[in-house]
């Protein structure tokens, strides 16, 4: 099983495995949470938010579609191992990200300033997400890479997404370095980025 710590990756997936994620989630959610699920799942998978931080956001303070980004304040980003707090940062999205986010926006059933409402609550947890994507990772029977070889659906968590992004920029689209994927994913430095990923970096 994966940590979420700041050693080296553990389990990642690659870009068709997260479509999949997406198209179960789709199909076994109850209609009004599926464009929710969806929504989330692309969102984490694009921004490589840490879970806590996607939990955190409202749509009016943190969502600017129009300008295709996610602003993060400070307040809801995890400090780094040192105390330095993170500074204000946007992080931008995917047109594809931005029209799935339009979609699920325009037809939310519940009104709330959290952009992830929950049936129980106004805003998800942390454990909510977790169980949309293990739920997610399970419909669709995606076996993850891992440093061990192939892992189970049951390996899958929103961190795992996170580390997915890093694969998709060092070995799917072209042009991105370390410190490209350090800038997106807000590590403190580039060796905390050079640390987890450099293995997930072919050769």
């Amino acid at each position: 099983m994966e940590t979420q710590t700041q050693d080296k990756a553990t389990v990642w997936l690659k870009p068709e495995q997260v479509d999949r994620m997406r198209s179960a989630t789709v199909e076994a959610s109850a209609p009004y949470l599926a464009a929710r699920n969806d929504a989330l799942i692309a969102t984490l998978y694009d921004s490589g938010l840490r879970v806590a931080e996607a939990v955190a956001l409202d749509v009016a303070d943190h969502v600017d579609l129009d300008d295709g980004v996610l602003a993060l304040p400070a307040d809801i980003q995890k400090d780094y191992p040192t105390d330095r707090t993170p500074s204000y940062t946007e992080i931008e999205l995917a047109d594809e990200t931005v029209r799935t986010l339009r979609t699920y926006l325009a037809g939310r059933w519940k009104e709330t300033a959290a952009l992830w409402p929950s049936r129980q609550s106004d805003r998800m947890t942390t454990e909510s997400v977790r169980n949309v994507v293990r739920e997610a990772a399970v419909g669709a029977d995606v076996r993850p890479m891992t440093v061990t070889g192939r892992g189970g659906p049951e390996d899958v968590t929103p961190h795992t997404l996170r580390h997915s992004v890093a694969y998709r920029m060092l070995n799917v689209e072209e042009g991105h370095t370390f410190y490209d994927v350090r800038n997106r994913l807000r590590h403190a430095t580039i060796q905390t980025t050079e640390r987890v990923y450099d293995h997930i970096d072919r050769v």
